[in-house]
């Protein structure tokens, strides 16, 4: 986040979560997005977000993967159409709310909030809108690259306190985590969730996609795969 260029470093990064998790069973999708797969992103009207959330995503996810470097940036996948679509069939239902709820609990203590995604997106965006415009005098789309770049850093190191803010069951490291591993699973998911739209990060990070088959490839190691992705609805890259 420091720099405005995609780094090799976070370009291997999500070359590694998609070697770790199946694309087809990321964690925390719930429904396809019926209709808008390919769709473009200047034409999508959002169902969760207000337009002024819109706008807020919309800049948060350009900068988290930028299109400068090798391959395509998270506007040109529809990153905010997976996210949007997602937060809007219930992302998160799932999880327990119950508590009791610590939020200075270590990170190896798992989900410590009341809050569903939902909430925090909500929550989050409207608190980091009212920093940015005590900082700037101007909301956070409006930043230039370097001082969203250096906002975002500040929401990952809980350099806005939330709690100074009103809120003290939310921490902005913990809005930042949400917004990142959303915007990483838009990115690498399968088309037909919203994102990644004509698989364009699978071609960037060489992932094969949904084929059945690799019976043929098994034994040839060291030779680069040369056949393009396939998406779970048998579209082809």
């Amino acid at each position: 986040m420091s720099t405005p260029k995609f780094s090799p470093s976070r370009r291997a990064m999500l070359v590694a979560t998609a070697a770790a998790v199946p694309i087809a069973s990321i964690p925390m999708i719930k429904a396809r997005a019926e209709g808008l797969e390919g769709i473009e992103l200047r034409q999508y009207q959002p169902v969760f977000f207000s337009a002024a959330e819109w706008l807020f995503i919309m800049a948060a996810c350009d900068r988290l993967i930028p299109t400068e470097g090798k391959g395509p940036g998270a506007l040109e996948t529809n990153v905010p159409v997976f996210i949007d679509q997602q937060l809007h069939v219930g992302l998160g239902s799932d999880i327990y709310q119950q508590g009791p709820h610590k939020v200075d609990a270590p990170a190896t203590m798992g989900f410590q909030m009341p809050h569903a995604p939902q909430e925090v997106y909500r929550i989050g965006i409207r608190l980091a809108q009212q920093e940015s415009q005590k900082l700037h005098g101007k909301p956070f789309e409006q930043l230039s690259a370097p001082e969203k770049d250096a906002f975002l850093t500040a929401l990952q190191k809980n350099g806005v306190d939330f709690a100074a803010m009103g809120v003290s069951t939310l921490k902005a490291s913990q809005f930042f985590s949400q917004m990142l591993g959303d915007t990483k699973n838009g990115y690498l998911a399968d088309p037909m969730y919203g994102g990644n739209k004509d698989m364009k990060a699978w071609v960037a990070i060489g992932f094969p996609g949904a084929r059945a088959a690799y019976t043929e490839w098994i034994d040839q190691h060291n030779v680069k795969y040369p056949l393009g992705p396939v998406s779970l609805s048998g579209k082809r890259a």
